[in-house]
């Protein structure tokens, strides 16, 4: 039998530690995110990869916010962010900043998350569309290469949040292996 783990258990690191740590080559793009728990979970999931930097763009909402506090535990804290009002903005600052701009999304020649490989001399910056319209097809337009994740089922969709989670636990494990 096993033992659930208590929180004293878990060697979480301090809000302090999770600052000074080395993080993953990687920051997320949230494109005119909807739902505030959505972001909230971004951030959550942010944090448990250790990306560098959330940035919020459009109508997507930002920190201090009860909604999203509710689902990022307070990793809205501890994860750097910043706002763009407009995406684009985002992607440009991206590019000047020597980053590789990975759209998830569902498009002609999308390389299979499965597929994509990653160097650790690389940077990217992986943009998550909004949850009915996806990525603005000006960004698709910017980017280096779209992503999609193999589905099987009827829907061809995620929850945004999902998405995140399904990506970004791809990518830290191609960055450790």
């Amino acid at each position: 039998m096993n033992r659930k783990l208590l929180n004293e258990e878990l060697n979480r690191i301090s809000p302090e530690e999770f600052k000074k740590a080395l993080k993953a080559p990687l920051v997320m793009v949230l494109d005119n995110i909807r739902s505030q728990h959505n972001v909230g979970s971004a951030f959550r999931t942010a944090d448990a990869f250790l990306a560098e930097k959330i940035f919020l763009c459009g109508f997507t909402a930002t920190p201090p916010n009860n909604e999203i506090h509710k689902t990022a535990l307070g990793a809205e804290n501890t994860v750097e962010w910043q706002y763009f009002h407009e995406t684009t903005e985002a992607i440009k600052h991206l590019k000047e900043h020597g980053y590789q701009i990975v759209s998830v999304e569902q498009a002609e020649n999308a390389v299979m998350l499965n597929d994509f490989t990653v160097s650790n001399n690389m940077k990217y910056a992986f943009v998550f569309g909004n949850e009915v319209k996806g990525v603005d097809q000006e960004v698709v337009n910017m980017s280096d290469v779209c992503v999609e994740i193999p589905q099987s089922g009827t829907k061809h969709s995620f929850n945004m949040s999902v998405s995140v989670g399904i990506v970004l636990w791809d990518i830290y494990l191609k960055l450790k292996g």
